[in-house]
């Protein structure tokens, strides 16, 4: 039986980026031993050199590396880790990767697998809210069978309706249909980004409160029996489904409406057997009505918003109570001031929050009294454009709401980043509008249809090529070794392949560049097929989000590139050629 005592144990990070650096640090502050993996990609990345020992898992693509269960699992096996964290994304929220973690004999950081299972499955989940007593919309029984029932659904219950991915959450596989004529279009598109994030793409419908806010509530439970709410979020201020701005506690609302919050999330947990770090989302109308979201059987993006009003470490919490120990704490702490936590993007606002993959030239963070950075990042490092497009988090905490403002404008005036796009200037511009920083009159589509400020198109950066890892072999006493090496550092010869990208001659007439580097996921429309300008023709996977293009004029379209293929920002897609 393995000790519960930390020092005894080594955890390896089923992740990347900010969040694999996170929890090396809360290890470190136990004693323990952390061991970081890597795709080619992120060869040189931050969490990889400030690890104790990195692992690679061979390949370039998110179902290569860290969608790859049974290359983790070996990882783990090979650098002697007794225990797995998943962070965020990817396999965090997947039952059969903490099945397979647990049958290796290794201890998962995380709930159960069959609660993960029970509170995964979206349908399941409202199910278990409904007995709960938790407030909910109406929705499907189970997933949908295709956009006809979607359209169904909407015929019976009205619009807006929510289609959701019944096996994911953070925002991945969510599209809000606002008119029948939408609905196919949205049921695909949420379908894919489905299979694309968590594996499977099944889908079910509910009704949608127009225009409301989405507030949440940080569980942790443990094996004693405690069940504790730690506090309230705010993350409201989103982008398509996605946050970018979030706070704690949960201002302008009611001590009624907390409570609710609070007893609703604690039941939920306890019916479902909770056990570790989950959150238990709502949305609240400008009527006052609130409705059961879902919940994240996983560390939220947003935890240091509560750590900072709290006092909690979430992460060295979770830690614990995977050992078997129990919560430092058995009752809600008080709250101590206000928080924000800025979501650090590698995304360009000015151009629709398009993501910007490069190399960051320049990195220079706040500092100074109420300020914590969380961040994946240094200056040199490069941002891949096969991943999340976070870079960093900017947690600024006061007093009161007042300070934290007064304070979250300073910090933002001292961050710079040079090379690639970031969301900074958006942030900047959120931090002087009234909506925000008055009597908060922000909701889940408040950018898209309120925000008022206007935020420069960032420099367009030249492209260039990622840092890649090359793979070749050399013969050990008779036992055949992979080697990686710095893409480069030898001349082409066999075994050595390199990656490729679409550059076409842009300036051809009629020519239609790439708006983003990513894959290009598909074509909508067909090659030699005559299109109207402004049409959407092609859709682009970079970051983990879908981007659309567009012909930027009439004619016959000829494609230049193949859906499956590299393409790089500027890069031409396609000619429209004159009809």
């Amino acid at each position: 039986m393995k000790s519960n005592h930390p020092v005894c144990h080594k955890v390896l990070i089923a992740n990347r980026g900010e969040i694999a650096v996170r929890v090396i640090r809360a290890c470190r502050d136990l004693g323990i031993k952390a061991v970081a993996v890597y795709a080619d990609a992120d060869a040189h990345a931050l969490h990889v050199r400030m690890a104790d020992e990195a692992w690679a898992l061979p390949g370039s693509s998110p179902r290569e590396t860290y969608l790859n269960i049974d290359a983790l699992i070996d990882a783990a096996r090979r650098s002697g880790a007794t225990m797995v964290h998943p962070g965020y994304g990817f396999l965090s929220e997947r039952a059969d990767f903490a099945r397979a973690v647990q049958q290796a004999g290794l201890i998962w950081i995380g709930p159960r697998p069959e609660t993960i299972e029970q509170l995964g499955d979206k349908v399941q989940a409202r199910k278990i809210a409904r007995e709960a007593g938790a407030p909910l919309v109406q929705g499907s029984d189970g997933p949908v069978s295709g956009a006809g029932e979607v359209l169904a659904f909407a015929r019976q219950y009205g619009l807006p309706v929510a289609i959701k991915a019944a096996f994911g959450g953070g925002g991945r596989g969510l599209k809000v249909a606002r008119t029948l004529e939408s609905v196919p279009e949205l049921y695909d598109s949420a379908v894919r980004e489905a299979q694309s994030a968590f594996g499977r793409g099944e889908c079910y419908v509910e009704q949608f409160l127009d225009s409301p806010r989405h507030i949440e509530a940080q569980v942790m439970a443990d094996t004693h029996g405690n069940v504790v709410v730690v506090g309230t979020r705010d993350c409201s201020l989103q982008r398509r489904n996605q946050k970018l701005v979030e706070e704690a506690p949960a201002p302008f609302i009611s001590d009624e409406q907390r409570a609710q919050i609070h007893d609703a999330a604690r039941n939920i947990c306890r019916r479902a057997g909770y056990i570790g770090a989950g959150t238990v989302e709502f949305l609240l109308s400008n009527d006052g009505r609130l409705s059961f979201l879902e919940v994240n059987t996983r560390l939220q993006v947003e935890h240091p918003v509560t750590e900072e009003t709290s006092g909690v470490d979430l992460v060295v919490e979770q830690l614990r109570v995977a050992l078997g120990l129990a919560l430092s704490f058995s009752e809600a702490p008080p709250v101590r001031g206000h928080a924000f936590e800025f979501r650090i993007n590698a995304e360009d606002a000015g151009r629709g929050f398009l993501p910007t993959p490069g190399q960051i030239t320049g990195f220079m963070p706040p500092a100074g009294p109420g300020i914590r950075l969380d961040s994946g990042v240094a200056q040199g490092d490069w941002v891949p454009g096969q991943f999340d497009s976070l870079m960093a988090k900017l947690i600024v905490t006061g007093d009161t709401r007042e300070q934290a403002i007064r304070r979250a404008r300073r910090a933002l005036a001292e961050f710079s980043i040079e090379g690639v796009a970031s969301v900074l200037p958006f942030h900047r511009a959120v931090m002087a509008e009234a909506d925000f920083c008055g009597d908060f009159q922000v909701h889940t589509r408040w950018i898209e249809t309120c925000f008022a400020g206007r935020v420069a198109i960032a420099p367009r950066q030249l492209p260039a090529a990622e840092p890649e890892v090359t793979r070749s072999w050399i013969e050990l006493d008779g036992r055949r070794v992979t080697l990686g090496f710095p893409a480069g550092l030898f001349a082409s010869g066999p075994g050595v392949a390199h990656a490729a990208s679409v550059a076409h001659d842009t300036e051809q007439p009629g020519a239609v560049p790439a708006p983003v580097t990513g894959i290009l996921h598909s074509w909508l429309v067909g090659d030699q097929r005559p299109v109207e300008a402004g049409e959407t023709i092609a859709v682009i996977e970079a970051m983990k989000m879908e981007v659309q293009v567009q012909a930027g004029q009439s004619g016959i379209l000829v494609h230049q590139a193949q859906a499956g293929e590299q393409v790089t920002a500027g890069a031409s897609l396609a000619v429209v050629k004159a009809g």
